[in-house]
C-alpha cells in the first residue's frame, strides 16, 4: 500500500502545448540516447516529478533544471556521452539518459512515454491522444487508514503543487516541537535529520523529517534502523546518494500517537520525555 501513497502527486506533469514538433521516446528500462546542441536548451517532458543526478564533471558544461515533471537541459559546451539519472520521487526508479552535446541548431523538445507507440520527431503534429487524469487507480482518501491519509497528505503538501493537494477533513498543521536536528533517530548512519513540518488527524500526528547524507557512500534506508516508537514510518526514497549529489536528501514521514517528541529517544543530555510524568 505504501507504494501507492504518492500516485496522485507524481502525476502532475501532464501534456504541454507546443508549436514545435515533439520527439517521443519510449521508456523500456533501457538507457535513452539524448542529443544536445551546445548553446541551446532542450526541454524534456518527463511527466513525472523527478530529481536529476549527473556527474560533477558536467558542472561547468551542463545546466540542469527540473520543475513540475519537466527537465530543462542547457549544454554550455560540448561533451561526450554521459549518463544522467532521473530519480522517480515515488518509487525511486531510475530513468537513465545517455546525454551528449555537440555543435548544432536548436532541437525540438522530447517527451517520455511509458506505454503505447514511440513517435519520432519527423511527425509534423502530435498523433497521440491526450490521456485522462489517472484517478481510477487512486484510492478514495476517506477510505484509507488514518496513518496512510496523514502520510499521503504530508507528502503532497511538501512535493506537489498547491492545486494538487487533496483536502482531507480533520487534518490540520501543528507545531513541530522537536530539536532543530534530531540525532537519535538514525544514530548508526551519517545522516542529519531535520524536522520540517507536522500535521494532526484526531489523535495521530505525522511529522516530516528531512534526511541528508553526510557521507561519501550510498545509504540504504531501512525502517528497522529507526530509533523510537512509531505507528508507521515511510521514506520518500529507499536510499540516499553520497553527499553533494542531487540524491543525497529525502524525507521521512513518521506517524505517531500524539506529538513525535513523545515517541523519539531523548537527545543526549536531555531529560526523559514528558510522558514519564503522565498520570502523576
Amino acid at each position: 500500500m505504501i507504494k501507492r501513497l504518492f500516485i496522485l502527486f507524481l502525476l502532475v506533469g501532464g501534456y504541454h502545448a507546443s508549436v514545435k514538433a515533439t520527439e517521443m521516446l519510449q521508456w523500456k528500462r533501457l538507457p535513452l540516447s539524448v542529443t544536445l546542441h551546445s548553446g541551446h536548451e532542450r526541454v524534456i517532458f518527463v511527466n513525472r516529478n523527478v530529481r536529476v543526478g549527473f556527474p560533477a564533471a558536467l558542472d561547468s558544461k551542463l545546466r540542469v533544471q527540473s520543475s513540475g515533471g519537466t527537465v530543462y537541459l542547457l549544454a554550455r559546451d560540448d561533451f561526450p556521452q554521459t549518463r544522467l539519472q532521473l530519480v522517480d520521487m515515488d518509487s525511486g526508479e531510475l530513468i537513465l539518459l545517455d546525454v551528449s552535446a555537440a555543435p548544432g541548431p536548436e532541437l525540438e523538445p522530447l517527451e517520455l512515454r511509458y506505454s503505447g507507440t514511440v513517435f519520432r520527431s519527423d511527425k509534423p503534429t502530435r498523433t497521440l491522444p491526450e490521456e485522462p487524469a489517472t484517478t481510477a487507480s487512486t484510492p478514495d482518501t476517506d477510505t484509507l487508514p488514518r496513518p496512510v491519509q496523514l502520510t499521503r497528505y504530508a507528502a503532497q503538501s511538501l512535493y506537489a503543487p498547491l492545486r494538487a493537494v487533496e483536502p482531507v477533513a480533520g487534518i490540520t498543521p501543528v507545531p513541530v516541537r522537536l530539536p532543530t536536528v534530531v540525532s537519535t533517530l538514525l544514530p548508526g548512519e551519517p545522516v542529519v535529520s531535520t524536522p520540517l513540518a507536522a500535521w494532526r488527524l484526531e489523535d495521530m500526528v505525522v511529522t516530516a523529517i528531512k534526511l541528508q547524507n553526510q557521507g561519501r557512500s550510498v545509504v540504504s534506508l531501512d525502517p528497522r534502523n529507526l530509533q523510537g516508537t512509531f505507528l508507521t514510518s515511510t521514506f520518500q526514497h529507499s536510499w540516499l546518494g553520497e553527499k553533494g549529489t542531487s540524491e543525497d536528501t529525502t524525507v521521512l514521514y513518521l506517524v505517531t500517537e500524539g506529538e513525535a517528541s513523545r515517541s523519539l529517544l531523548p537527545e543526549p543530555g536531555d531529560e526523559l520525555p514528558a510522558t514519564k510524568n503522565v498520570g502523576k
